[in-house]
């Protein structure tokens, strides 16, 4: 039984460092290029510069009239409205498919699921976007973000309505509560550990998006925090010690979102996980 004890600590001891080596090394590598000189990160050492120059934090947001600043709103705005339209409309979803189990709902369910393996479509969805007169708008990014996400968060949301016994519902049906009813105010409401995972999963996966941005909403003024990495990177030159203090600086947001809801994250993914 000791034995058993100390072996099982070795092995969370070496998961504990490889994944702090893992993580931190990396980070450590982008933290000291983006405090050197252009010359000096461009070599991509791992070596600690001659000199420290904190300024490349601020030059990187003052770039190109405070780029970084529009940037960060424009994916701000993307995230929010995309996590709370996927929330809503992949919980009824998710709910209806969940509930009735017929011939129908399979083969949507099947169809819906089908979107976690087919990508976009870049040149038709950018036709019919222009048909639409919706072209380069920030509705028409959200919509697109919210259908490549849903499959994925209906998946979700229907293993953890699994877990909910039909009692409540029948208990409610009873007292002359509608379907709407009984969605809003008892299924909905119980959904708060796997929400909790959505937006944060979501939320990451849609702030870091750089390649669906890049195609539906394009322009300066559309700019998100991903596409401005390309402000440092050209075919002669590339300003390495800036290119990773931008790194730095929109990473740190999501990161510091991911460690405090960490918890939740895990707790939302176990409970979806107990039926199917």
């Amino acid at each position: 039984m000791k034995k058993q004890k100390r072996f099982t600590l070795l092995a969370d001891i070496i998961g504990v460092v490889v994944t702090v080596i893992l993580f931190l090394v990396p980070f450590y590598f982008m933290f000291i290029q983006s405090i050197k000189t252009k010359k000096e990160a461009s070599r991509l050492s791992i070596s600690w510069p001659t000199e420290v120059h904190f300024e490349n934090y601020l030059e990187v947001i003052k770039y190109n009239n405070f780029q970084l600043i529009k940037a960060f709103k424009n994916s701000a705005i993307l995230t929010i409205f995309t996590v709370l339209g996927l929330l809503f409309t992949a919980a009824m979803a998710a709910y209806v498919i969940q509930r009735r189990r017929d011939k129908i709902m399979t083969a949507v369910q099947s169809v819906i699921m089908l979107g976690l393996m087919i990508p976009a479509s870049i040149l038709p969805t950018i036709h019919l976007l222009q048909t639409m007169h919706i072209y380069k708008t920030m509705f028409s990014m959200v919509m697109i973000e919210i259908a490549l996400q849903t499959p994925f968060a209906i998946m979700l949301y229907r293993g953890y309505m699994a877990s909910i016994p039909t009692e409540l519902e029948e208990a409610a049906e009873i007292d002359g509560c509608n379907r709407w009813g009984i969605f809003t105010k008892i299924i909905f409401p119980l959904l708060k550990p796997i929400q909790a995972t959505l937006i944060i999963l979501v939320g990451v996966q849609t702030f870091n998006d750089f390649t669906n941005p890049l195609y539906f909403l394009p322009g300066a003024d559309n700019v998100t925090v991903q596409q401005t990495l390309y402000n440092y990177r050209s075919q002669v030159q590339s300003s390495f010690n800036l290119l990773f203090a931008d790194i730095i600086i929109i990473t740190i947001p999501m990161l510091i979102l991911f460690l405090i809801f960490n918890k939740r994250i895990v707790d939302g993914m176990v409970a979806g996980s107990v039926k199917g």
